[in-house]
């Protein structure tokens, strides 16, 4: 299993970055779980946007499909001055996969967090039985709690594993210890020679609130590599 990360107290200092951040959020949740992280990058001047995906934020009375969510991604690349970092979370991991299925050359990494794990159809279809019954019977709450089954549906059609196997650039997965969508990790790691793998301590699903600090120092360390790598040998950089 992949060792914890135990992150240096010490403010990472970014340097001139012209590489772009999109932020996918997960379920249940909207752009606005980024803010610190945004905050974060902005203060160090570097262009960032995070996404509502459909069903979420701004977009409630929308339906949520994976194509929707490809498109809400490629949306938000194509506004960015150059092909960004691409980060997301949980729904956001999967619909980030998804999105590089389809443009990997649009993007100059991934940064994924809670989506460690290979969706299970018969899993989901279980899953989404159950809480479509709760979105029934909570009634006024269908609204946020019925986007769950269509979640669930949409990510049991996305494969993982060959779509990151088949990537040219960078990834690096960021999980909570205590996070439960940590049961394939293996197979992960195993499939991927361009990955880094980091488990925080004292940490959860939402790794990116509980760890925000060793979070963002891991962030702004793969901007470092992925500027190093656009910049390539004749700019002095190499691909750490």
């Amino acid at each position: 299993m992949p060792e914890e990360t135990a992150v240096p107290g010490e403010t990472t200092v970014l340097e001139e970055t012209t590489t772009p951040v999109v932020f996918v959020h997960g379920t249940r949740s909207s752009s606005s779980i980024w803010e610190e992280q945004m905050a974060v990058l902005r203060g160090r001047g570097v262009h960032c946007q995070a996404v509502d995906l459909p069903g979420h934020g701004s977009r409630l009375t929308e339906r949520l499909t994976m194509a929707g969510a490809v498109a809400t991604i490629r949306d938000a690349v194509e506004a960015a001055p150059a092909p960004p970092l691409l980060v997301g979370l949980s729904l956001g991991g999967y619909s980030a996969i998804a999105y590089a299925d389809r443009y990997p050359d649009s993007i100059s990494g991934l940064m994924l967090s809670g989506c460690s794990t290979v969706p299970r159809r018969w899993a989901m279809d279980s899953y989404r039985r159950a809480s479509g019954l709760v979105a029934r019977l909570r009634r006024g709450g269908a609204s946020t709690w019925g986007v769950v089954t269509d979640m669930l549906r949409e990510v049991s059609a996305v494969s993982p594993l060959p779509t990151l196997r088949s990537l040219t650039v960078p990834v690096w997965f960021v999980n909570g210890r205590r996070d439960p969508l940590r049961l394939d990790e293996r197979r992960f790691r195993a499939a991927m020679g361009n990955s880094r793998f980091h488990v925080l301590g004292n940490a959860g699903h939402d790794v990116h609130l509980h760890a925000p600090e060793a979070f963002n120092r891991l962030l702004v360390g793969a901007l470092r590599t992925v500027d190093r790598i656009a910049r390539g040998p004749l700019g002095g950089g190499s691909a750490a």
